[in-house]
């Protein structure tokens, strides 16, 4: 009927054995759930995304490199949020505008 033993030492052991299993199953899941809400609080506390980004150049003396539109993937990791002021002023200070993004065009400076 059932592909189980008959005898009882070893339907103990394989009693101990699954138990062991739904253990390691059961933290599988908290870990799971653990790693979700951490994954959504971050999410909630993440800072909103600027308008718009300067890219800096490396150095302490450095000028900005580009302007960009906030969030575009082009944008390298030395960076600042700025106003649309700023970027409007940065583009006539003769900063260049990224080409992917295109902030010249989004802020009317074309």
């Amino acid at each position: 009927m059932y592909d189980l033993p008959p005898d009882l030492p070893r339907l103990r052991t394989l009693r101990t054995w699954y138990a062991m299993w739904v253990d390691r199953i059961d933290e599988a899941i908290a870990a799971a759930e653990q790693r979700e809400r951490e994954r959504q609080q971050g999410e909630r506390a993440r800072p909103p995304q600027p308008d718009w980004i300067m890219e800096l150049g490396i150095g302490v003396d450095s000028r900005p490199i580009e302007v960009h539109v906030g969030g575009c993937y082009a944008a390298g990791k030395r960076r600042r949020a700025i106003s649309r002021e700023q970027a409007l002023a940065a583009l006539a200070d003769g900063i260049r505008a990224c080409i992917h993004c295109r902030p010249d065009t989004e802020l009317g400076v074309l």
